[in-house]
């Protein structure tokens, strides 16, 4: 596994970030909570050979919840929102 797998962790797909992608070319993706805006962007130039325009991050708190009498409480995550160049898509959102 690359260093570049250790900061992508896996791309987000929700019904929100479908119509981010197809409007506005805009993937979302779960990264490392230690990773920095210009390795996310290195990481995903390499990955997917596409150009970056610009990377926005978000830490996402964990819910609490609650299971019968047990409170317990989901880990925070970091999203990253990485805009590419027009023209270019990234094939592996099951896109054709």
């Amino acid at each position: 596994m690359s260093i570049y797998h250790s900061i992508i962790r896996y791309p987000s797909i929700t019904e929100k970030n479908t119509a981010l992608r197809t409007n506005q070319n805009k993937y979302v993706f779960e990264v490392s909570k230690s990773a920095t805006k210009p390795q996310i962007k290195e990481a995903v130039e390499k990955l997917f050979g596409v150009k970056v325009i610009s990377v926005n991050t978000i830490i996402v708190k964990g819910k609490i919840k609650r299971v019968g009498r047990y409170i317990g409480k989901r880990k925070d995550r970091k999203k990253a929102i990485v805009k590419i160049e027009k023209g270019q898509t990234i094939s592996k959102f099951g896109e054709v």
